[in-house]
């Protein structure tokens, strides 16, 4: 008798995925715990693990499939099933693993200090790992049977960083120069005209994140009433608290002072003053919200993903800088959980980072306000009477025209505008 392999819960209001990679083979020895397979949502990556030992009996589902929850993907036998050891129940016997194959893989991998098999890291980890440069061998397993994790992963860059150790690095061999053109030479093959292959095109499967922030985006502008208006902040005073107190701001709270702090705290005395930009349409109603749930938009290899940081109103500066380095740091690595992407009363998004100028950010339904941040430059300003060289940022606020009026969210914008220009008013209104 097989047991089934089924696609676990992914997660609030999230009912179906794709089976993004399978990492075992029909066949296949897994033991308890191991990864078999990583499924795509719209949001993170999920692994699909063994809840025993035993052998990949049947794969009924192929990479690229979509599937739903509870949906059954493959089935996982015992081996003396699979082989057609004692299966006088008509078991199929689709891999035949001799028991001396089977000792060799056993006895081939390290031993733990119990003796046992030490499994190898899961592809998450391994993915992480890959994308900091760091030696996986070198980080030590947390799990019973010292199976390297995403989380022993995080822990070790965490530790190598607090201790201002520089990660280790996967250094490739050398290689002579007549060795490299033996590397390139399939790329193009000879044969083939230069002109074709400067017209050469590649099919590349959009990932199932990126359909749906296609989706969504489309979604946006066909459903709200979306405007976009705009302003300039002039950040000499922010920069200059800035200036005068970053080096004891990260002697005391361990991060550095940045500009998403003054501007969540501004965004969040704004949206007191203006609580429609801090609400969603549910039919015929404005669904008002007395939180502050803010959503910070960070660009990742896999597309846009848009972390919260929660109850941003009650957080000091420092915890809101040490959140969101946080949030985005474990974006970039595809390690969020769900709720943590979930929810969400605004958004900030800051385009100055990838040097943008100006731009008019898309709204991220339901909700009705999105603040563009955009990239600081020295720009000649007139104050009183006097041309002066000052750095200077443009403002996008892009709004829901159906609840929000364009009096209300230009006041909104020149709110922001005044609290980050006086940033001692934060501490009042923020």
């Amino acid at each position: 008798m097989s047991d089934e392999i089924r696609v676990p819960i992914l997660g609030e209001s999230i009912v179906d995925a794709t089976i993004a990679t399978w990492l075992k083979k029909e066949g296949d020895a897994v033991h308890q715990g191991e990864t078999l397979a990583e499924l795509e949502t719209d949001k993170v990556n999920v692994e699909v693990n063994a809840e025993q030992d035993g052998v990949i009996h049947k794969i009924l589902k192929r990479e690229g499939e979509t599937v739903q929850v509870g949906e059954v993907i493959a089935f996982l036998g015992q081996e003396a099933q699979v082989s057609g050891k004692g299966s006088s129940n008509g078991a199929i016997a689709t891999a035949p693993a001799p028991q001396s194959e089977e000792i060799k893989r056993t006895t081939s991998q390290p031993l733990t200090s119990a003796g046992e098999s030490q499994r190898p890291p899961s592809p998450l980890a391994r993915r992480i790992a890959a994308e900091h440069n760091v030696d996986i061998s070198q980080v030590r397993g947390s799990s019973p049977h010292g199976r390297v994790t995403k989380e022993d992963v995080m822990s070790y860059l965490e530790e190598s960083s607090s201790q201002a150790v520089p990660t280790t690095t996967v250094v490739a061999p050398q290689t002579t120069p007549a060795a490299r053109p033996q590397a390139v030479q399939p790329v193009l093959p000879p044969a083939q005209p230069a002109a074709d292959a400067s017209r050469r095109e590649e099919r590349v499967r959009m990932s199932r994140r990126r359909q749906t922030i296609a989706q969504r985006l489309v979604e946006a502008q066909h459903t709200a009433a979306m405007l976009t208006t705009f302003n300039e902040i002039d950040m000499s005073a922010v920069m200059d608290v800035r200036s005068r107190r970053k080096e004891a701001f990260k002697e005391r709270h361990n991060v550095s002072l940045g500009f998403m702090s003054f501007f969540t705290k501004a965004v969040v005395g704004a949206l007191k003053a203006f609580p429609r930009l801090n609400a969603e349409i549910q039919g015929n109603e404005m669904v008002l919200k007395h939180y502050y749930d803010i959503g910070i938009a960070v660009g990742a290899e896999e597309g846009l993903v848009v972390p919260v940081v929660r109850d941003a109103d009650r957080k000091s500066f420092a915890a809101i800088e040490r959140e969101i380095g946080d949030l985005a740091k474990r974006a970039r690595t595809n390690t969020l959980s769900l709720a943590e992407l979930q929810g969400g009363t605004f958004t900030i998004t800051n385009g100055g980072t990838f040097g943008s100028m100006l731009s008019t950010p898309i709204l991220n339904g339901p909700q009705v306000g999105i603040l563009g941040m955009h990239k600081i430059e020295q720009r000649p300003v007139a104050i009183d009477g006097q041309v002066v060289i000052r750095p200077m940022m443009y403002v996008a606020l892009s709004y829901d025209h159906r609840i929000v009026d364009g009096s209300e969210a230009v006041r909104f914008l020149v709110k922001v505008k005044e609290l980050v220009e006086d940033p001692e008013a934060l501490l009042l209104e923020g």
